[in-house]
């Protein structure tokens, strides 16, 4: 797999937790760091925390065996279908935003602090719901509107994922404190993006 994708990156990876040699998990960590591309991980129907530590380390969504071929090449399209409307998005947007001390540079995808001068690289999951997020400014984003924007599906009931993602997200913009200044969660309804916003053009 590293020498596939050290000549030519897919649209798309479709990655099993459990793999002989590297762990799914190793693997998904290492294509964050490197690229883009969207990951949907295979994980035990059973097993919530596989699920979230996909996410966590950058998967844009996962899907719980056993499974059909038609859930499965859904799921596919619904991604393939967001990342397209993704890239559509960034060429038309400015060449950075600015929020709360931070500038994204939309073309690299890549956050700088401009008071620490700190660098964070998103992956493609956070920087489809940060720009979710950014053509949303101060309105109520419910999870289920979040999942069928970035995931192409709603939320399963008792469903973690959203709730993951956005979590690490504000972890990345150190806005996970009792006073959040740029992403604030509405227990039980979701969350709503209260930074002023800034484009440079």
């Amino acid at each position: 797999m590293k020498a596939k994708l050290a000549v030519q990156y897919p649209e798309l990876i479709l990655l099993d937790v459990m793999l002989l040699g590297d762990h799914g998990f190793t693997l998904c960590k290492y294509i964050c760091q490197y690229s883009s591309v969207p990951i949907i991980m295979l994980t035990a129907v059973s097993d919530e925390t596989d699920q979230i530590v996909g996410l966590e380390l950058g998967a844009d969504d996962y899907i719980a065996k056993p499974f059909s071929p038609r859930q499965l090449v859904a799921r596919i399209r619904a991604l393939l279908r967001r990342t397209q409307q993704l890239q559509e998005t960034t060429m038309s947007k400015p060449k950075a935003i600015r929020f709360a001390r931070w500038r994204l540079d939309t073309s690299t995808q890549s956050l700088n602090h401009q008071v620490t001068g700190q660098d964070v690289e998103m992956t493609s999951s956070d920087f489809a719901l940060f720009m979710l997020f950014i053509e949303n400014p101060q309105q109520l984003m419910e999870r289920n509107a979040i999942s069928n924007a970035t995931r192409g599906r709603e939320t399963k009931r008792q469903e973690r994922g959203i709730d993951v993602q956005v979590s690490r997200l504000r972890q990345r913009l150190k806005d996970n404190g009792r006073q959040s200044t740029i992403i604030k969660i509405v227990r039980g309804n979701g969350y709503i993006f209260i930074a002023d916003i800034t484009y440079e053009p």
